[in-house]
């Protein structure tokens, strides 16, 4: 389905869409991509505040994010993995609402994060989510087989911070918000960014290091489903599947 259109004076709008909302984009050694993903999210009209974790980065992800002006940069001396960096750009904002982005996006645009915000904004959902279209094979496969390990996502602030044990779960962040999501019985939206995709681990890392991060990301996915899993509340296996509702 379509993208929804936006309204055109998104500033003007009453309501929750005056509420802060704070961008937050962890990423560890991103500087030759993070440019182009802060531009996008500064031609954005519904953040507030942008905020970038720099997660152990040794190849200046933190200095390049400091020549835009406006954006708070958050250096962690070591690598705590995604969750972390998530968690520490979540403690260092009074904003209501959150926003995530992955550092290594191409094509993203401006107009991509306000379409995924305004659900939120408006009342309509507690998490929205983004899915993959058109923009390259290997982002368009990897969402058909797993939309719901979207890394790109805004939701309330309270969700995030009833995921238990967010420290421990590195790349296995999405699998527990999804579940945290399901146990709250919140309202979820999935939101298409078209024209957008994301560098595969093997073509940043090269092949040997590409596929020993990727397996460690599948691996603490795998944990975090366990472990999460068995906090469910026995009345969600009564629950039709998902509160996940229609692609926009």
């Amino acid at each position: 389905m379509r993208a929804r259109r936006l309204p055109g004076n998104l500033l003007a709008m009453p309501g929750e869409t005056k509420r802060e909302l704070a961008v937050i984009i962890p990423a560890k050694n991103e500087a030759g991509r993070i440019g182009r993903v802060i531009k996008a999210v500064l031609e954005a009209k519904l953040p507030t505040e942008v905020i970038v974790v720099s997660d152990g980065s040794t190849d200046g992800t933190g200095d390049v994010a400091r020549t835009f002006p406006g954006v708070k940069v958050i250096e962690l001396a070591v690598n705590q993995g995604k969750a972390s960096a998530m968690n520490a750009g979540v403690k260092s904002t009074q904003a209501r609402l959150v926003l995530f982005i992955d550092a290594d996006l191409d094509g993203l645009r401006g107009t991509h994060l306000d379409q995924l915000a305004l659900p939120l904004l408006t009342g309509e959902c507690e998490m929205s989510v983004a899915i993959f279209r058109g923009g390259g094979k290997w982002s368009d496969a990897a969402m058909q087989v797993s939309p719901a390990l979207s890394g790109q996502r805004a939701m309330r602030r309270e969700l995030f911070e009833a995921v238990p044990n967010i420290e421990r779960l590195g790349m296995g962040i999405e699998v527990a918000l999804n579940q945290t999501a399901k146990r709250r019985r919140s309202r979820v939206v999935r939101i298409i960014f078209r024209g957008v995709s994301n560098a595969h681990k093997e073509t940043k890392l090269g092949w040997m290091k590409g596929v020993a991060a990727r397996t460690k990301m599948f691996v603490e996915i795998t944990e975090a489903m366990v472990t999460n899993g068995q906090r469910r509340n026995p009345r969600d296996r009564k629950r039709k599947r998902g509160q996940w509702r229609g692609k926009r």
